[in-house]
């Protein structure tokens, strides 16, 4: 004889599944619209502007997916120690870096970067910084490409 699982159980089964069923669902949202906003158009590559109003760069350093923020103020690429440790970096020396928060200690290391739409940089000197947040996309790389700025996106182009 089998017994019946009771009813609040298989209510709360319901409900796991649905949740589950929207947040999956989310997630494959959100991961299109992070692909959709980099654009081929013509030999260029266009970024649009992110719903947090910043312009984002998916790619990689070392092999290890990364979404990069374009600073446009930001001299030399910058990562995050957790995610420079995750790609294999070794520091090469300390650095000291101004940042809006001030004068922060990290170290500098060579990572090599792709991005999509083709554009890489083999060993490129990066800063290393223990507390920042996010990956920052620096002038060493952006500065190669021509770049011009509309409403809403950013076009690179190589020189």
């Amino acid at each position: 004889m089998q017994k019946d699982l009771p009813h609040g159980l298989k209510l709360a089964a319901v409900w796991l599944g649905m949740v589950l069923v929207l947040f999956l669902g989310f997630k494959a949202w959100e991961r299109q619209q992070q692909q959709s906003r980099i654009q081929l158009q013509d030999g260029n590559i266009v970024l649009q502007r992110a719903p947090d109003g910043h312009f984002h760069w998916r790619g990689q350093v070392n092999g290890v997916e990364v979404d990069f923020l374009v600073d446009t103020g930001a001299t030399r690429t910058a990562l995050p120690e957790a995610l420079a440790r995750q790609a294999g970096l070794q520091p090469e020396g300390e650095v000291q870096s101004n940042t809006a928060g001030g004068v922060v200690q990290g170290w500098v290391a060579r990572a090599d970067i792709s991005l999509a739409g083709g554009v890489s940089a083999q060993r490129l000197p990066v800063t290393v910084l223990p507390q920042l947040s996010s990956p920052l996309l620096g002038m060493d790389v952006l500065g190669r490409m021509h770049f011009s700025q509309s409403p809403g996106q950013l076009t690179f182009s190589a020189p």
